[in-house]
């Protein structure tokens, strides 16, 4: 069972969202504006935050930038938002939310997304089929060696990743994807395939959100020690390791 808060200022929505996660076994605790919100996560931090972003008052953008800076990851945040408007979908994953959803949506999609989130943040268990393997979280087939990268190096067990011994803090994200290109530095990756390689098959297929997570990717690792990137581009098709 998850913990899960759930943040609107409209009860009609959050009634209907809290009934819907009870229904799935979450236990769900609610709030109605920002400051609510930031002192709930704080008494009793939570798996999980949906957390809708005009909120009176204190805005979902100032709660989840205060809970970043707090701890980093701190709880896993979806986002929910009233206009399909690509800059406030853009601003929250910079700030580091894990997934949003456009209202007026339905609740099911939103129920598939809370799992599918929920199922990044906790490694398989020894039964999981081959089937879904190709699409489990990193952390279920990262195993216990430590990975390195360029300069860096990554532990997938503690989810961790240093440079010099000095750590880098990476949404989790941001740490399946640097995961991915350390572990295959010779493919090149679709950003269908990296989205599903980091948030299971539930990932749209059109959604671009991936660009934004390997943006924020390369810039809080900057460059190599032999000038390149950690990441590279490939036109046409999408991301892989950086070449030296």
């Amino acid at each position: 069972m998850s913990r899960i808060l759930v943040v609107d200022d409209e009860p009609r929505i959050v009634d209907v969202v809290r009934a819907y996660l009870e229904r799935e076994g979450h236990a769900v605790e609610v709030a109605h504006d920002g400051d609510a919100a930031l002192a709930a996560a704080r008494a009793t931090p939570p798996d999980l935050i949906v957390l809708d972003v005009m909120l009176p008052g204190r805005t979902g953008f100032d709660v989840l930038r205060a809970l970043r800076a707090e701890s980093d990851p701190g709880p896993a945040v979806i986002l929910l938002t009233a206009r399909d408007d690509v800059i406030d979908r853009v601003a929250g994953l910079e700030l580091g939310a894990d997934d949003y959803v456009t209202k007026p949506f339905e609740p099911r999609e939103l129920v598939a997304r809370v799992g599918a989130v929920l199922r990044r943040l906790r490694p398989a268990g020894p039964g999981l089929a081959s089937a879904d393997a190709e699409h489990a979280p990193t952390p279920a087939v990262a195993g216990h060696d430590r990975v390195s990268f360029a300069d860096l190096e990554i532990d997938p067990l503690a989810r961790a990743v240093a440079r010099g011994g000095r750590p880098i803090e990476l949404t989790r994200t941001e740490f399946d994807l640097l995961l991915a290109f350390a572990e295959q530095p010779d493919r090149a990756w679709t950003r269908e395939q990296l989205g599903a390689r980091v948030h299971g098959e539930e990932f749209d297929a059109f959604d671009r959100s991936i660009d934004s997570h390997v943006k924020n990717l390369r810039a809080k690792l900057g460059t190599r020690p032999d000038g390149g990137a950690y990441v590279d581009t490939v036109r046409g098709i999408g991301y892989r390791a950086g070449r030296r």
